[in-house]
C-alpha cells in the first residue's frame, strides 16, 4: 500500500531534522553540500535543487542558514545558533510532525537545541515545543502566534491589543512583533516587559507580514506612535549626538546653534540616550517629551 500524505510529511519532517543535526554539528565551519546531500538521502539528478528547497523551508521556520563558500554541489553552509529563532506559523500537522520527527531521529542534542521536552501534547505526538527561558507571558505570546489568535498584554503602563506575527530570540532577549489594533505599523514588544498577557480565541488574528530581522538598534523599533522631537546643541557636539541618537532626520545650522530633528517611535530608548548626553543638548520640543523627562528624574530622586 503507498503511503499516504500524512506519511509522506513525517518523512519530509525527518529529512529536515537531519539536515538540521549536521549543521549544527559543523558549527562556524559549515558542512559541505555533499554531506548534506548524504543526510538527506535525495534522489534523482537534481538534488542541488532539492537541497535548496529544503533550505528555503528551514529558513521560513526561523532558522538562518548561510552560504559559507562555493556553489551547488560545491558549496558550504552553516547554521548561525546564536540566531536561533523561532516561529510557529506551522499547520497543526506540520508541527505535530517536525514533533515526531524529532523524537525519531534520537537525537538528545538536536532536541536540546529544539528546546523539546517529554510530555504533554496529545496522544500521538510525544513533545512540546518550549522555550528555554519560560514565562507566562512567553508561552502565551508563542500560543498567539501558533493559533493567531489576538493578545492582550500591558507594557509600559499602557494596554495593548496586537495582531502577532511572529516570536524570536534575537541578541538574548525574546521578542514578540506584530500589529496593534488600529494601527499598521509592526511593532517590536521585549517580552521580559509584557505582563498581564491573555488571548482571544483562536484565528481572531489578522495576517501580519513577514519579519525577516528586527532592528538591531532600539531606536529604529516601532513601539509607540511616532513623535517629532527637535534638539539644540552645538557643531562641537553634533558627533556626540548622531553618536547616541543616529542621524538625524534633518539638520539646520544658524549662529553657532545647531538643531536636530528626529522621529521618535521608542520613547523609553530615546530619553535613556538623552541622559547620557546631558548637558550637551536642549530640547526644544515638544513639551510632552520634556514632562516625561522630567516625571523620570522625578522618580529617579524620590
Amino acid at each position: 500500500m503507498a503511503a499516504g500524505p500524512g506519511r509522506d510529511q513525517v518523512k519530509a519532517m525527518e529529512r529536515l531534522v537531519r539536515i538540521l543535526a549536521v549543521l549544527n554539528e559543523a558549527g562556524s565551519v559549515g558542512a559541505t553540500a555533499e554531506r548534506l546531500f548524504a543526510v538527506a538521502e535525495y534522489g534523482g539528478d537534481n538534488k542541488g535543487d532539492q537541497l535548496s528547497l529544503d533550505l528555503r523551508h528551514l529558513r521560513k521556520q526561523g532558522w538562518q542558514i548561510e552560504i559559507v563558500s562555493g556553489e551547488g554541489e560545491a558549496g558550504r553552509y552553516r547554521m548561525v545558533s546564536g540566531d536561533n529563532r523561532l516561529r510557529l506559523k506551522l499547520s497543526p500537522a506540520q508541527l505535530a510532525a517536525l514533533q515526531r520527527a524529532v523524537i525519531l531521529s534520537k537525537r538528545a542534542d538536536l532536541a536540546k537545541t529544539l528546546g523539546i521536552k517529554p510530555g504533554s501534547l496529545p496522544h500521538g505526538v510525544g513533545s512540546q515545543v518550549v522555550p528555554r527561558e519560560e514565562s507566562a507571558e512567553l508561552s502565551l505570546a508563542l500560543q498567539a502566534v501558533q493559533l493567531s489568535s489576538r493578545i492582550r498584554f500591558s507594557y509600559k503602563g499602557t494596554r495593548r491589543l496586537l495582531h502577532p506575527g511572529t516570536v524570536r530570540l534575537q541578541n538574548y532577549h525574546w521578542y514578540l512583533s506584530g500589529i496593534d489594533v488600529g494601527d499598521d505599523r509592526v511593532k517590536h514588544y521585549a517580552v521580559s516587559r509584557m505582563s498581564n498577557a491573555s488571548l482571544d480565541k483562536p484565528d481572531t488574528a489578522q495576517p501580519v507580514p513577514e519579519v525577516r530581522r528586527i532592528p538591531l538598534h532600539p531606536l529604529g523599533w516601532d513601539v509607540d506612535p511616532p513623535v517629532e522631537v527637535t534638539l539644540r546643541t552645538t557643531p562641537d557636539y553634533v558627533p556626540d549626538v548622531e553618536r547616541w541618537l543616529m542621524a538625524p532626520k534633518s539638520l539646520s545650522e544658524h549662529d553657532g546653534i545647531v538643531d536636530l530633528t528626529y522621529t521618535v517611535t521608542n520613547s523609553e530608548a530615546f530619553r535613556a540616550r538623552i541622559y547620557v548626553l546631558g548637558p550637551r543638548i536642549t530640547i526644544i520640543g515638544p513639551d510632552q517629551l520634556r514632562e516625561e523627562i522630567l516625571a523620570d528624574l522625578h522618580r529617579l530622586g524620590a
